[in-house]
């Protein structure tokens, strides 16, 4: 799944070139926020960096990718653990996901949907801020067993 992701943050890689140093910077706090329980943090810089970053095609992807780890992150604060199904990703934006299913062969949509929007966000977060590239790296591993998780939906197996 390694090679998976390598391929994945290459496809994304010319999409964002219009995302700001700081936008870039509070995409990946967020992400780091979130994978160390810094929950309401997390959420803080969520909705910091969706008013950083452009409109339209991937950036649309992203916001919403942000916004979905904005809201896990309030329930996570508030104590509720379930994955939350009321913002997700759209047929056009799922287009930039990593972990694209068939709806059958989607098991629990909460869980995709927040794991998609983890693995967007690292990886945007990885091409457009060079500053944090070397604690987001530290995090690879988590993303690709991530990735792991949905390798025979995906049909590696």
């Amino acid at each position: 799944m390694e090679q998976f992701l390598d391929t994945y943050i290459e496809r994304l890689r010319p999409l964002f070139p219009g995302i700001s140093p700081a936008a870039a910077h509070e995409t990946a706090s967020a992400f780091l926020a979130f994978k160390f329980g810094l929950y309401s943090n997390a959420a803080r810089e969520c909705s910091h960096a969706v008013s950083l970053i452009p409109e339209g095609g991937p950036y649309s992807a992203l916001k919403k990718a942000l916004n979905i780890l904005r809201v896990n992150a309030e329930d996570r604060d508030n104590s509720q653990v379930n994955a939350d199904l009321s913002v997700f990703f759209t047929d056009e934006e799922r287009a930039y996901v990593a972990i694209n299913l068939p709806p059958e062969n989607v098991e629990d949509p909460g869980s995709l949907t927040l794991d998609n929007a983890l693995i967007l966000i690292y990886a945007a977060a990885l091409i457009t801020s060079p500053e944090d590239e070397e604690a987001l790296q530290e995090h690879r591993r988590l993303i690709v067993r991530m990735l792991t998780d949905y390798k025979k939906a995906l049909g590696f197996e």
